[in-house]
């Protein structure tokens, strides 16, 4: 009787709460699953299809009761660029495959607090520069540019009257992204509200773009949108998917590289969602971190192999779960089943939307990703945070991401040390009957990197001083700071200069001779 009645509990909580969760996320999901994947350079099934995994897999595997996974929009520029320099998109499959037995790894080893370590101000700066590309890339296709080099001709129209710029935008596409940016501006949140609906944004664009499409062609406007101005997905989906070829999975090493880089930036973007997520939990629950990365790393490898761009878990989904009302993971799961029946059943509802509706939703991603006021609140919390995000930024946008990243992740270090090098030990110095008094205070833990600063001081003594170095609430004083110590004591006398230690017991220095 027990496992009935608690089986009739849980289908009325998905009755009452998670149907309508899930059905509010997938209206979300629907438009963001094919423009992240128009947005990667990637078949428009392929984002449709990660949806779908992210629902029925992941939600499944994963501890999280009110995570959503799909696609995202932090990995479109990494997507692009791998499915770019490795040619072959059932190649680039490989490397989602490589992403997802990364993370399974992680999961499996519980390594995933490793992530806990990536400095905010470099992901932060990460997420930003991926808005911004974000943002460039969606431009030519929002106004319907008919050429590939559309920044260049940008450029040359300000230097040549002649250029034939206005000549290459569609009527159409413009117009509709004018009007889809102005309800974004004008509405400011993620829902259309009226008295007895909320509607996502996103999908309210997505219909209001389709109507308008269809009356420009039915009336044979000069706004009708060409076939390349709309979204192409395959009547029958399934007949339609590559599969990754793993025949090549050993023939060169930038699949493994790109595969690492996708691994590890779903990695981070995940376990952030993740966090966010049980931050607004109402029931306060805590997901499990490992078992987070073996569901993402499982759903990946899913992804991988029927054909599919990689997932993460996205904060936009999962927030507007909660939103909804959503209660338990049936609500994702929910959601997952609504876009398996939308792609089987309404195919060719789907190719009735323009592409620049879905690039104008990705740009306002992209505008959230790197919105001012983000840059505004890192300034705030001083030079430390704001030149690592900066110069992350700087790094992604003029090389590439992986080494746009390291290049944060350095200066972030160089901080680190240097902030150590301040916090190692304190010097005072006083006038003691015209004799000068040095006091050298050290703090709880000291490491080699203070090495080279503490022997400068100590050489910079003047004679006929004197001096007390204190560690007696040391944990912890790094052997080559003993010796630099221990050293200075031996020729403290010659220079006549009274040394005192508290705390601290000489060692043996080895000569090398």
């Amino acid at each position: 009787m027990f496992p009935d009645r608690k089986l009739r509990y849980y289908f009325k909580v998905w009755l009452k709460h998670d149907l309508f969760a899930g059905l509010s996320v997938f209206l979300i999901a629907l438009p963001l699953c094919m423009g992240i994947a128009l947005a990667s350079g990637a078949p428009v099934y392929a984002g449709l299809i990660s949806g779908i995994i992210g629902g029925l897999v992941v939600s499944i595997i994963s501890g999280s009761q009110l995570g959503v996974s799909g696609p995202a929009a932090g990995l479109s520029t990494i997507v692009a660029g791998a499915i770019v320099s490795l040619g072959d998109y059932r190649v680039f499959l490989l490397t989602v495959i490589i992403a997802g037995l990364f993370q399974f790894l992680l999961g499996v080893l519980k390594w995933g607090i490793i992530v806990s370590y990536f400095p905010s101000a470099v992901i932060k700066g990460m997420l930003a520069a991926i808005g911004l590309i974000l943002i460039t890339n969606q431009i030519p296709i929002a106004l319907g540019y008919e050429q590939s080099d559309f920044w260049s001709d940008i450029f040359s129209f300000f230097s040549d009257s002649q250029s034939a710029v206005n000549m290459q935008l569609a009527n159409g596409p413009v117009l509709i992204t004018a009007i889809s940016l102005l309800i974004f501006i004008f509405f400011g949140s993620p829902y259309f509200k009226s008295k007895s609906v909320r509607l996502p944004l996103a999908l309210v664009i997505v219909v209001l773009g389709s109507i308008l499409s269809g009356l420009f062609i039915s009336t044979d406007s000069i706004f009708a949108l060409k076939a390349e101005n709309m979204i192409r997905v395959p009547t029958d989906i399934f007949s339609a998917i590559q599969f990754p070829d793993l025949s090549k999975l050993f023939s060169t090493v930038d699949i493994w590289k790109n595969g690492l880089l996708i691994g590890v930036i779903a990695t981070v973007e995940s376990l952030l969602s993740i966090e966010a997520i049980d931050k607004i939990d109402k029931h306060n629950r805590i997901t499990p971190i490992d078992r987070e990365l073996i569901a993402q790393g499982i759903g990946n490898i899913t992804c991988g192999l029927l054909g599919a761009i990689p997932i993460t878990s996205v904060i936009v989904r999962g927030s507007a779960n909660i939103d909804a009302g959503g209660r338990t993971k049936m609500s994702a799961i929910t959601h997952g089943i609504f876009l398996l029946v939308s792609v089987v059943t309404i195919p060719f509802l789907l190719n009735k939307i323009p592409l620049a509706s879905l690039a104008s939703i990705l740009i306002i991603t992209g505008y959230n990703l790197t919105r001012p006021a983000h840059y505004k609140n890192i300034w705030r919390l001083g030079w430390n945070q704001f030149i690592p995000f900066v110069l992350t930024i700087f790094g992604i946008l003029s090389t590439d991401l992986l080494l746009g990243v390291g290049i944060g992740l350095l200066l972030s270090i160089y901080f680190i040390i240097r902030n150590n090098f301040k916090a190692d030990y304190r010097l005072t110095a006083t006038d003691n009957s015209g004799i000068n008094a040095y006091y050298i205070k050290l703090n709880t833990n000291v490491t080699f990197l203070n090495k080279v600063r503490l022997k400068k001081v100590l050489d910079q003594l003047p004679e006929y001083s004197s001096l007390v170095i204190d560690g007696s609430e040391c944990n912890f004083i790094d052997y080559d700071v003993l010796e630099v110590i221990t050293s200075f004591s031996t020729k403290a006398h010659e220079r006549h200069i009274k040394l005192q230690l508290k705390g601290i017991e000489k060692i043996k220095i080895v000569s090398a001779h």
